[in-house]
């Protein structure tokens, strides 16, 4: 059984930086993706970063490249989304979210490719 705990959020001015993880278990030999995903309040559910957990290969939202970096310690099994510079756009809950994707090919940043999901943390950005 796939089990998602998100746990690092909190509020934080603009150009600050917080990281959120993900006490990820279950999911190995399941999901080749896991990854990040946010819902600002109103809109609809937005996909972040994601990473390959056979290819290594990682995956952003062209919005935070260069400011958000994903990771995993597979032997903590953990998930980590490390945000720098954040923006007020950036405040949202945020998804903790396994997929079971492909050995061969890229992570999809959809939400539809995802069905395992934490119960999400708040990032709040002021400015």
């Amino acid at each position: 059984q796939v089990q998602l705990v998100e746990s690092g959020g909190g509020s934080v001015q603009a150009g600050g930086s917080l990281t959120l993880a993900c006490a990820a278990s279950g999911y190995t030999g399941t999901s080749y993706c896991i990854g990040w995903f946010r819902q600002p309040t109103g809109k609809e559910r937005e996909g972040v970063a994601a990473i390959h957990t056979f290819r290594g290969s990682t995956y952003y939202a062209d919005s935070v490249k260069g400011r958000f970096t994903i990771s995993n310690a597979n032997a903590k099994g953990t998930l980590y989304l490390q945000m720098n510079g954040l923006k007020p756009e950036d405040t949202a809950m945020y998804y903790c979210a396994a997929g079971q994707g492909s050995a061969w090919l890229p992570c999809s940043l959809t939400a539809s490719s995802f069905g395992y999901w934490g119960q999400g943390a708040q990032v709040t950005v002021s400015s």
